[in-house]
């Protein structure tokens, strides 16, 4: 079929699957970040329900570090869960963006197909 296929719409049928790919590949993305905010957020809940004097400590690389300042350990996770909610709005908008060149153009496409089928 695409050997008789006029070399735009061949161009359009290749563009339509990358941006499938990428739309899934920015699902993934989002699902992971959306794992570490949940992670992030369980991780400060538990530190909130310590007692005071609790010994905390913080995994770095392949080792655990004591950490004596449970307010700057907070602090430092309510930052990484900022970040992490920008990068899933940013993931947001990419996929938006997307599925909009996507919807457009399986619609040129679908168009296309009808005009050669006529």
């Amino acid at each position: 079929m695409t050997a008789d296929m006029n070399p735009d719409l061949q161009n359009k049928l290749m563009q339509f699957q990358q941006i499938q790919q990428q739309v899934q590949m920015i699902a993934q993305q989002k699902y992971q970040v959306d794992m570490q905010i949940t992670e992030v957020d369980k991780t400060i809940d538990e530190l909130d329900s310590l007692k005071k004097g609790a010994e905390i400590y913080k995994s770095v690389g392949t080792i655990l570090v004591k950490k004596d300042d449970k307010a700057a350990l907070k602090k430092e996770l309510e930052e990484k869960k900022e970040t992490l909610e920008i990068r899933v709005k940013t993931l947001n908008n990419q996929e938006k963006t997307l599925r909009e060149m996507h919807q457009k153009l399986q619609e040129e496409l679908t168009k296309e197909f009808q005009q050669e089928k006529a």
